[in-house]
């Protein structure tokens, strides 16, 4: 191939570099069907995304097919062979939180690969590439009657849904994404393409046998279970921490193996998910919802339990300081706020045995403190419930002095703890002299902080260091894991990767060893996160993007 003589040789200062680089966006533009950029302005579309971060790739590529993205990635596994080694991360729709689709090396953007492949209505089966968003999807299966039951951001592709594994909102109830992906097409390091599906021990031996990428994966993770078997059953009850690989513990089942499990959470580090089939559900008719606010949070508590048992759709919790802060925005919540300087408010919706289930919430808020107000939704009041769930995202858009920064997301918090935190919380902010108003889910355990901080300020490293590392500290003080709802990428990783069991990170690096040798998978994120590099991108400007 033409590659190994034109770019057989080390660059030697920056003019060679930028040489090269032409080069090879040159070359790849000829080799692929879609287009691969090396403009300044593009670069630095690609450089950020909602996390704090921002880093600057050498490339972006856009391929249009399966067939261009097998051709990329062996492109670059082969540069390795002439000691280049060029990071590759894939980025959906640019979201993620934690910098895990950034990279210094190549970008490769899905969002080309966005087409619905198929549905099979009778059952209830659809066929989709990774670049489809969640609003396209449940937008086609609408005609049908279905729909993807999962509460995230619409504009999030289903590929990171996969590769992101967060907790969404209705996973308390219908279980998130885990449960309804059939099967996946993966195209890994080498360009190799695979389907993941229940593999027989006979069918596994076979594999074995095969000189493939996939034969050695096959061959290897057999080996790595069978040599922590213990460490293996221990991950497989684990539902609290997503660092590392822990899915990939589920890949081995008795004597069959299916290696789909180990892409939930990793962040295209194993691989690319180009194809994924699901299951839908159909959509449900009648749904309802109501607010209920409390002065403490101690009488919030007492009314989530038997709220929770009564299977709704969504059961979150929100600091009143967050609506106050809405309305000051313009939000005309005042209903809900008006009667409380502090507090919390409940916010639930079902879709299952509405009239019951509101009957069931009158009764249980006679049981509570006169300071309590329930609000339920009819036909006249359903605009300020949509008002309520636009509040959050008009704090997190709108806060003055800075930005909401995405540190203490998405966190896993046992709901029995969630006093004793508060506390704890309360000590933190006079500590900081910072506000740190919680919301999140009670159905999931999920909860999120989003201090208000200035990437311009110069103190601003240190600031977002040391809120992460304390805010860490009383979250795991509280049984609960920082990487409980979504993976470390590389924000997280500066307070996971130092904390990580020696045996579980051994284990992890094996699996990467394994899907990844030449470790040209995003290697800057998870076990590979540096804190010099990472604090080095700390962004220096304020988000320009709207976060939804």
């Amino acid at each position: 191939m033409i590659i190994y003589h034109t770019y057989a040789y080390k660059t030697t200062g920056p003019c060679a570099t930028i040489v090269l680089m032409s080069k090879i966006t040159k070359y790849l533009n000829q080799l692929i069907t879609g287009n691969v950029y090396d403009s300044p302005k593009i670069l630095d579309f690609y450089s950020t995304d909602r996390s704090i971060l921002k880093v600057t790739p050498k490339f972006v590529a856009v391929p249009e097919s399966t067939d261009d993205l097998q051709k990329l990635l062996k492109f670059f596994d082969k540069l390795t062979e002439r000691d280049l080694n060029i990071p590759v991360a894939i980025r959906g729709s640019g979201l993620g939180e934690m910098g895990g689709a950034l990279s210094s090396g190549v970008v490769i953007s899905t969002e080309k690969l966005n087409h619905l492949m198929e549905i099979d209505t009778r059952e209830k089966l659809v066929r989709v590439q990774a670049g489809i968003t969640l609003k396209e999807l449940n937008t086609a299966l609408m005609v049908s009657g279905l729909t993807l039951p999962i509460k995230a951001n619409e504009n999030r592709t289903i590929g990171g849904l996969i590769a992101g594994f967060p907790t969404d909102d209705f996973a308390g109830k219908y279980g998130g994404i885990m449960n309804y992906v059939e099967r996946a097409e993966i195209v890994l390091a080498n360009g190799e393409r695979i389907q993941t599906n229940r593999v027989s021990k006979l069918s596994v031996s076979k594999k074995l046998a095969d000189k493939s990428l996939e034969g050695s994966i096959y061959y290897g993770l057999s080996k790595i279970f069978d040599e922590n078997s213990a460490l293996v059953s221990k991950l497989q009850q684990n539902h609290t921490s997503a660092a590392g690989y822990p899915t990939a513990a589920l890949v081995k089942r008795r004597d069959a193996m299916n290696l789909l499990p180990a892409f939930f959470g990793s962040e295209g580090t194993l691989g690319v998910i180009s194809e994924v089939i699901l299951k839908a559900v159909p959509i449900k008719k009648q749904t309802a919802r109501a607010i209920i606010t409390f002065p403490k949070l101690s009488l919030a508590t007492k009314f989530l339990e038997p709220v929770a048992a009564l299977k709704p759709r969504e059961l979150n919790l929100c600091d009143i300081r967050i609506l106050k802060a809405a309305e000051e925005n313009g939000k005309t919540i005042s209903s809900i706020t008006k009667t409380l300087e502090e507090g919390f408010a409940v916010y639930v919706s079902f879709d299952e045995k509405v009239s019951s289930n509101f009957k069931k919430l009158a009764a249980l808020s006679k049981n509570l403190a006169r300071s309590t107000k329930l609000i339920t939704e009819d036909n006249e009041n359903s605009a300020l419930f949509d008002e309520y769930e636009n509040s959050i995202l008009n704090y997190l858009n709108l806060p003055k002095n800075g930005e909401c920064v995405p540190l203490l997301t998405d966190f896993y918090l046992p709901n029995h703890n969630l006093l004793a935190f508060l506390e704890d919380l309360k000590t933190l902010e006079k500590k900081l002299k910072i506000d740190l108003p919680l919301f999140g889910s009670y159905a999931n355990s999920n909860y999120n902080i989003r201090p208000v901080l200035n990437p311009m300020s110069l103190e601003f490293s240190d600031e977002a260091l040391t809120l992460l590392k304390a805010g860490t500290f009383i979250i795991n003080r509280g049984g609960g894991s920082i990487v409980g709802g979504t993976p470390e990428g590389r924000v997280k990783a500066l307070v996971t990767n130092p904390s990580l069991p020696e045996d579980e990170k051994l284990f992890y690096a094996r699996i990467k060893d394994l899907f990844d040798p030449h470790h040209i998978l995003n290697p800057e994120i998870k076990l590979g996160t540096n804190q010099t590099a990472t604090v080095r991108c700390f962004r220096t400007t304020t988000q320009s993007q709207i976060v939804v």
